[in-house]
Formats: C-alpha cells, structure tokens, sequence
C-alpha cells in the first residue's frame, strides 16, 4: 500500500485526495492546509488526518477543526508526497522534499525544471518509473498532449496550429476574471501551452495562443493539426475512442453543443464535484481534408489531471510498470468513459 499525503488541499489537492482514496494500492495518510476554511472541514469529514503549519495550530483548533500535526510530521508518515500548492509554493517546498529524500509529484503551474520528468501517463507513463520527482502537467496541456499523441502515434503529426478559450477562474474564485471582457492571456503568441506539450512530445511543430473569456466551466481548445499522412474522418475517430479518456460527443445525437450541457450531464449521471477527467471532443467538429484534420474540445480544467495524478503515484513508487494497466485500473475505479452513449462502458 502506497502511503500518499497531499500537500495542498485546494480545487485539485482535494479531488486528487478522493481518487486516491478510491484505489486499492494506495491510501491518503494526510492532507496539508495552510488555512482554516470550509476545505479543512471537509478533510476532516472525509476522514483525512490534518497537518498544518506549526505557527497556525492555535488558528485551526480555535475554530474547531482537530489537527493531526505538522508539515514534518506529514512528510514523516508518506512515501510519496502530491504536491498541489499554487504555482511556484512547490518549488519551494521541494527543499524540504529532497532534504528527507521523500518523492513528490508537482502540478503544471509550477515550472518544467522542478521535476525529473513532465508526465502524461498515455504519452510517457514509462519515462516516469522510479523518478524522484515528476510534474504533472498543467489541464490544457494533458489536453492538447492526449489527443496529439495519439494522433501522432497512429499517423505522425506534422504540426499544431490551436487556439485555447480559457475560463476566466474555477467557481470559488471569486476575486478573479475577466467580468464582461476577453482578454489576451498571454498577450503574444506563442502562448505558454505550446512549450509545455513539448516537455513531453519533444518533436512536435505547435503554436498555440490562448484568451481568458468570463466562464467558470472549461477551457476549449480549437486545434488545426496537419499529419503525415492523408487520413479519413472515420481513422481519426477510431484513434480518439482507443482510450476512455477521450470523450466524443456527437451534439446531434446528445444535443449538446455547449460546456455548460456537458457539464449538466456530468451532475445527471452522479460525477462528484460534476468532474469531468476526459477530453471532451465534439465529433460534429471533426473535420478532416487530406491531411489535414480539425478538432473542437473541451477541458474541465478541475479535474483532468486528477487521474494523470493518480498513474504518476504508480509509476514514481515503481508498483507498475505498464502504464496501460494503471490507466485501466485508475480508469475503472474512477469510471472514466462511462457516459450514457459511451462505446466504452466499464464494469
């Protein structure tokens, strides 16, 4: 049994402590908060032992919430640590990882030199396998990096032209935007996402550039991806549904044609939190001429890379050594590919 603490217990250290949970291999030994709000309430009730700063037990325990110990103590009782901070805090606590000699697995905000290795467990399971230290790459790039690999894997693909629709905060962010704008994010192209899908697919010719629109629910990638070869629509959906972690909708058949519909099909079939951890690729949107192919997708910026997360725990403690059984394994327990129309219900 693989002994997890989660260090960070926000939108994603929350999501990754559930699945993790779930999984037979492996056990949440504790979660670290900085703050005593309604997410420290919901470890507890979840059953999570609580690790806070030292400096802050008074805050916590005046406020009825029981602590377990501190950040020390945590990392004293875990074989490998998920470290789910806001972006750069992980750098930062890295010392601390590498003075006990403790593995940790990093979240894509923080930079591609923090770890041994940029992780997508359909692309690159294998490069991971008894790393110190790996980074999970950020939402829109597992994103772009599962439909990319596996179109480059079945056909070779030439080069990436995409535009990405971020929303403008996650649902509890309230002091964030844009309210009533569409901002440039980042303001030059290429955006960031681009360099980071070659962290893991090296060879690959994409540009990407990217805008903040004000919605809460999911990103949306527009991609235009030329291959190696002349290609009909029926190939590439057959290399999209080779993995349950690409979702095809076809809006005809669902009428849904909208994030928010998706969404609402996620609360209707009993998602927690209504994640969504698949691709979410409009089939009506596939459009292929030569070798050429066009492609609208959403991404549930909450939860896709929690099960990225969950086979990068496998693959640092070396458990397993094939990245396909523990994408089955975490796919089947966290029901990844079932969906009212799915080809691939799992049992």
């Amino acid at each position: 049994m693989i002994r997890v603490g989660i260090v960070g217990y926000g939108t994603i250290g929350k999501r990754i402590a559930d699945a993790v949970s779930k999984q037979d291999d492996m056990e949440v030994v504790g979660v670290f908060k900085t703050r005593p709000n309604f997410e420290a309430w919901s470890a507890i009730k979840r059953g999570y032992p609580l690790y806070v700063p030292e400096d802050r037990f008074a805050d916590f325990e005046k406020n009825g919430i029981p602590v377990k110990g501190s950040l020390k103590d945590l990392l004293s009782v875990s074989d490998i640590v998920v470290d789910a901070t806001p972006n750069k805090v992980g750098k930062e606590n890295k010392k601390m990882y590498v003075e006990r000699k403790i593995k940790a697995i990093f979240q894509g905000g923080e930079k591609a030199d923090v770890a041994d290795v940029s992780f997508n467990a359909l692309a690159n399971y294998e490069e991971a396998i008894g790393k110190s230290y790996v980074r999970v790459v950020s939402c829109n790039t597992t994103g772009l990096v599962r439909v990319l690999y596996l179109l480059d894997r079945d056909y070779g693909v030439r080069s990436v032209r995409g535009t990405i629709v971020r929303r403008g905060a996650d649902p509890k962010e309230v002091k964030k935007g844009p309210l009533n704008s569409i901002v440039l994010d980042p303001p030059h192209i290429p955006s960031h996402h681009a360099e980071d899908v070659k962290t893991i697919l090296r060879h690959i010719d994409i540009v990407t550039v990217a805008v903040a629109v004000p919605t809460t629910l999911m990103h949306v990638h527009i991609l235009n991806i030329r291959l190696r070869s002349k290609v009909s629509k029926e190939d590439v959906v057959k290399s999209l549904e080779s993995t349950p972690r690409i979702l095809l909708v076809n809006s005809g058949f669902t009428g849904i044609k909208s994030t928010s519909e998706i969404i609402e099909v996620a609360r209707d079939i009993g998602r927690s939190r209504y994640d969504i951890y698949e691709n979410v690729v409009w089939e009506d949107t596939l459009a292929v001429d030569g070798d050429e192919v066009f492609i609208v997708q959403g991404v549930q910026q909450e939860a896709i890379v929690v099960p990225e997360n969950i086979d990068a725990i496998r693959a640092v403690s070396g458990v397993e050594t094939s990245g396909r059984r523990s994408m089955m394994k975490t796919d089947k327990v966290l029901r990844i590919g079932e969906w009212p129309w799915s080809k691939l219900l799992l049992v």
